[in-house]
């Protein structure tokens, strides 16, 4: 833990020099668990949203699986993770989603009860009711059809007046910076980009209960990944108070994608991260806690 926390420390002090008006918050490591289980469905967790507690957990992989989970902890560490029930994820026909139609990366909790799911194949957010139930599809404007095919949809946020927040893998505006598309439930907008920094991108997205907008990002390498959390604040339709608040070095977690942000039982602010194995031996689910800075 000690190492790891070094390597934030040193990262932070690196960016501090680096990116100007950013600001360099550091974030505590807490903790990480390797999460099992021998289902051939089990594993490419893309996404992951907790309950205000910590406890309960709905999980998303991107081969169309969504489960809910009961978390187990011990102070700040997780000591156990019991799966409670799983469904496929369906299309609009109530057809099993799979391939390229079912790689699904994002999920948000709407307010008045049921969830989006953002996918990356074919570009394109969609509602369910429950788990379980057929999607209805939102609109798709011409801009998604010009998307990566491979680069798209990763992150889906939800603010308090309900409105979606998506953002791109790869794609990028003509200026380098990385778009966001909002759905305020008639119509699709971009109301602002996020600036573009080295060669992290955009797997996860998140608005925590300060309110403000967090982005999981991920870099890859012959090593290993990397991971970057940053937020800002959302003034009307502005990001603003850019802040990094961790940089890791490669190898330090597995392949983080999955990002939820929440408050403990002391008021503290905390990331819960879940890895994407790709169904790999050689890689592992895990969840990965920080103590976030407030």
């Amino acid at each position: 833990m000690r190492r790891r926390f070094a390597i934030q420390l040193i990262g932070a002090a690196l960016l501090a020099g680096s990116v100007g008006a950013v600001e360099v918050k550091t974030a505590t490591y807490l903790g990480s668990f390797s999460w099992r289980h021998n289902a051939d469905w089990f594993g490419g967790f893309s996404a992951i949203q907790l309950s205000q507690d910590g406890r309960d957990a709905i999980i998303l992989s991107d081969r169309a699986t969504l489960i809910t989970a009961r978390i187990e902890r011990d102070g700040p560490q997780i000591t156990d993770i019991q799966i409670l029930d799983h469904w496929p994820v369906l299309s609009s026909q109530g057809y099993v989603l799979s391939g390229h139609a079912g790689d699904a990366e994002g999920i948000a909790i709407a307010p008045g009860g049921g969830f989006f799911i953002s996918f990356e194949g074919v570009h394109r957010v969609a509602q369910y009711q429950a788990p379980g139930s057929k999607a209805r599809v939102l609109p798709r404007p011409k801009a998604f059809k010009a998307l990566d095919s491979n680069g798209s949809f990763e992150g889906l946020a939800i603010d308090d007046l309900g409105r979606l927040y998506t953002l791109t893998e790869k794609s990028r505006t003509p200026q380098g910076d990385i778009p966001v598309y909002r759905w305020d439930g008639h119509a699709w907008s971009t109301p602002f980009v996020l600036p573009q920094r080295g060669r992290f991108l955009p797997v996860s997205a998140d608005f925590g209960p300060d309110g403000r907008f967090y982005v999981l990002e991920r870099a890859v390498s012959l090593i290993g990944f990397r991971s970057r959390l940053r937020r800002w604040s959302i003034e009307g339709d502005a990001p603003v108070a850019e802040e990094i608040l961790f940089e890791t070095g490669s190898g330090t977690h597995d392949n983080l994608e999955g990002l939820s942000v929440w408050r403990d039982d002391q008021g503290r602010l905390r990331g819960t991260m879940i890895s994407d194995d790709n169904f790999l031996a050689i890689q592992r689910t895990e969840l990965v806690e920080y103590l976030l800075p407030d």
